[in-house]
């Protein structure tokens, strides 16, 4: 009876310690328990046994342990080798305000804005117009008005940009991880295996997660990622990045930047290995980024975008002070983008978004020259130059 008692709380004790997500079903039963002679027997220490070892019966926890990496997941369950960069790489030198007044007139002066005498430059109105203002907003009769770092004036319609609280980061890697990982981009409670038939865990993943992939099965026409003991995903609900330790064809250089337009991921390789990996926004159709080797071949601080290819500006933008701006493929380039939270879905007109801390953490990192490879393993993204602009935002 001891030694009953003994292993059963062992058993609810390993529960308890290893760091395993969502519900976790009994194992079935085997055929171990044949094995105890009629005088009784050991049970072996909590572990992974592969084959019954002598002396001791791998029962209990040890029994789940085995199943368990039986199914790619180890034991223990070890964090992937990442942290979160410094949260001061979020901080920009400019504050943003969305403008929806429609035609947004710009004034040279206060004096010119008081007298209702705007210039001659006119913000065409947009669903994407954001100014870089300096100081606080000046009264002026019974309108308000704040200057921009440009000098000209404009009122105070719309708001302000809030900031996103928290603001997104992607993660630095203290050393080479060792399994496929990714971040979740939506709600979602994993099933008990892979398959539309299967039950829902009680576990719920929520946006931005960062979950280990340790199996990847299909089922149900779909495809279904192991993210822990028993919980499966749609794998349409996770943007993976696939560690390696060779640089892609083509690619000769040992440090460069990855950007995987199906997953919308951006991975950096220094030595053959993995320093950096986060989610990014890329073109949406029609807008493509483009596919190919390319380099950095200018970096800015910050930049003025602006533009649209449609006769009505419907799809006019106008972004002041876009920062850490760098360059690769025509006016295509890796860039903050604060006026979206949709890191890891197609957002642009054909440039690479990353959120602002990922951006200055990356601007600081590469060099002129450096090796971007833009790629989609989908084999979705057209490749005909003739399909590829100059590009944009």
């Amino acid at each position: 009876m001891r030694r009953l008692l003994t292993t059963l709380f062992t058993f609810f004790f390993l529960l308890e310690a290893v760091p395993i997500n969502g519900t976790v079903g009994a194992a079935p039963s085997g055929t171990l328990s044949d094995l105890e002679p009629d005088s009784g027997s050991v049970v072996c220490p909590p572990g992974v046994y592969e084959t019954a070892p002598d002396g001791c019966l791998p029962l209990g926890p040890s029994e789940y342990l085995t199943q368990i990496a039986a199914t790619g997941i180890p034991y223990p369950i070890l964090p992937l080798p990442a942290y979160i960069p410094p949260a001061g790489l979020n901080d920009t030198p400019y504050r943003y305000f969305k403008v929806t007044d429609k035609g947004a007139p710009l004034f040279a002066s206060l004096e010119d804005a008081a007298a209702n005498q705007p210039s001659s430059q006119v913000l065409y109105p947009s669903n994407d117009l954001y100014v870089s203002y300096v100081g606080e907003a000046v009264p002026v009769g019974k309108d308000a008005f704040y200057q921009l770092r440009s000098g000209n004036w404009i009122r105070a319609e719309g708001g302000r940009l809030g900031k996103y609280d928290p603001p997104f980061q992607g993660l630095l890697f203290s050393s080479q991880p060792p399994r496929a990982f990714g971040w979740v981009l939506d709600e979602a409670n994993p099933r008990t295996a892979p398959g539309l038939d299967n039950p829902e865990t009680v576990q719920t993943l929520y946006r931005y997660n960062v979950v280990q992939i340790y199996d990847t099965q299909e089922a149900s026409n779909l495809t279904w990622d192991l993210v822990g003991p028993n919980e499966w995903v749609d794998s349409r609900q996770i943007s993976r990045v696939d560690p390696h330790t060779t640089a892609p064809k083509g690619v000769t250089a040992n440090r460069w930047i990855e950007v995987n337009l199906f997953e919308q991921t951006i991975s950096v390789y220094q030595n053959n290995r993995l320093v950096f990996a986060s989610l990014v926004s890329t073109g949406v159709d029609a807008f493509w980024t483009r596919p190919g080797i390319f380099q950095i071949y200018e970096k800015k601080l910050s930049e003025t975008m602006t533009g649209g290819t449609t006769g009505d500006r419907s799809d006019y933008y106008y972004l002041e002070d876009v920062p850490w701006t760098m360059y690769f493929d025509q006016a295509r380039a890796l860039h903050g983008a604060y006026w979206h939270n949709w890191f890891g879905s197609k957002m642009s007109h054909g440039c690479v978004n990353m959120s602002i801390g990922d951006s200055h953490w990356l601007y600081d990192w590469a060099n002129v020259g450096d090796t971007v490879y833009v790629y989609d393993p989908s084999g979705r993204t057209p490749i005909d130059p003739s399909l590829y602009g100059a590009g944009a935002p």
